[in-house]
């Protein structure tokens, strides 16, 4: 085998490797996929929200992950280490799904990503990123892209390597939303470049949180019936004789 075909292999593996284990561990929280190749053995590294999912009692679980992972994969001597994450917000794929779960759910594509972009640079990143692309609009209307930043973001040259990327696809009823999230950790250093604290947009700041659940309605009571009752002038015991409609005979001649 040829080397570049050797190397398109490999990351070709790399790659098929983080798709199922972000399948498989989902409901984990799986926040990031880190594989390095050694000639010796294959670090996996995970870096999750509930680790217990993954390790499982007395390590069972996150043996079967790596006999599954040898077996899928050709592998020889897979090692898996669990991470937890600490802070969700400042975990890219976290927020993105986030976002794409806020969206099917019919909230507003606008509100959701102010939200999010307050509450990931609440939790200290130097700057971040969020974008909504597709049919954003009503069922038949044309696709769009909204999108909110704060905070210093690099667009191009070698500093993009140190910006957290994720992207991840909400499926709605009138089409597929891609969310596209970057964010910049706390503790970047970029060369050349000193990043200050940015204030964020009034209608950023201003942003209500869309996991609050809407307030029950007020059902009425029977004190509350019998008062607007009384309020219309219903008198209903003057009435039961005679159909309920007010009607009294009229009085005879004799």
């Amino acid at each position: 085998m040829l080397y570049h075909d050797k190397l398109i292999e490999e990351y070709y593996t790399k790659y098929r490797i983080m798709k199922y284990l972000e399948k498989e561990l989902d409901r984990a929280g799986l926040a990031s996929v880190d594989i390095q190749r050694t000639p010796l053995v294959t670090r996996i590294t995970l870096e999750v929200t509930n680790p217990a999912r993954i390790i499982g009692r007395k390590g069972r679980l996150i043996n079967e992950l790596t006999d599954n992972i040898k077996r899928e994969f050709g592998i020889e001597n897979p090692q898996i280490s669990v991470i937890e994450v600490r802070e969700p917000f400042l975990e890219p794929r976290m927020v993105a799904k986030r976002a794409a779960k806020y969206i099917e759910m019919g909230k507003k594509v606008r509100a959701v990503l102010h939200y999010l972009l307050k509450e990931v640079i609440r939790a200290g990143a130097l700057g971040a990123e969020i974008v909504a692309s597709g049919k954003i609009g009503a069922k038949g209307a044309k696709a769009k892209r909204l999108r909110v930043s704060g905070g210093y973001i690099p667009q191009a040259g070698e500093p993009v390597r140190l910006v957290r990327v994720a992207h991840l696809a909400a499926n709605t009823k009138s089409g597929v939303i891609g969310v596209l999230v970057r964010i910049v950790p706390p503790g970047t250093v970029f060369p050349g470049q000193k990043v200050q604290a940015v204030p964020l947009p009034k209608v950023v700041q201003s942003a209500e949180s869309v996991e609050a659940p809407a307030p029950p309605e007020a059902r009425p009571t029977h004190a509350s019936v019998a008062e607007a009752e009384r309020a219309r002038g219903v008198r209903g015991h003057d009435n039961r004789g005679h159909g309920g409609h007010g009607f009294r005979p009229r009085p005879s001649g004799r």
